[in-house]
């Protein structure tokens, strides 16, 4: 399989320009694509993206994907398992992470205050 990322070294991030909502999402809800291609598609490569929650923002139905994805939340506060409404769910603050295995069922999500998370998606190599 092919790297899909290039070598970058530190350097200060633009944290006001580049970020777009990603399809399905809802509004107020933006990445921001760090490194790499992610191909769902072909069920090719790996990304790493910022995800930010504007206050108050929510999901509404559960996630699911044919990828592997960490998540360490960077700031902020995030809430898991809420409803469709944005009621309920655990809250979790900074330094938290994840790892979720592709078809592992998670979310929807929330965050009263915002939040910013940093995000590894990638496919097995075949």
């Amino acid at each position: 399989m092919a790297v899909t990322k290039k070598h970058d070294e530190f350097h200060a991030l633009d944290m006001d320009t580049g970020w777009s909502v990603p399809p399905g999402y809802p509004e107020g809800l933006e990445h921001k694509i760090l490194s790499g291609e992610l191909d769902e598609a072909n069920h090719k490569g790996s990304r790493s993206r910022l995800l930010r929650f504007q206050p108050g923002v929510y999901t509404t139905e559960p996630f699911v994907h044919e990828y592997w994805e960490e998540v360490f939340l960077v700031s902020g506060d995030l809430t898991v398992g809420n409803d469709e409404k944005g009621d309920g769910g655990e809250n979790y603050k900074p330094f938290t992470y994840a790892c979720r295995p592709p078809g592992a069922v998670h979310g929807p999500f929330k965050s009263e205050g915002g939040c910013i998370l940093y995000e590894i998606h990638y496919f097995d190599p075949a």
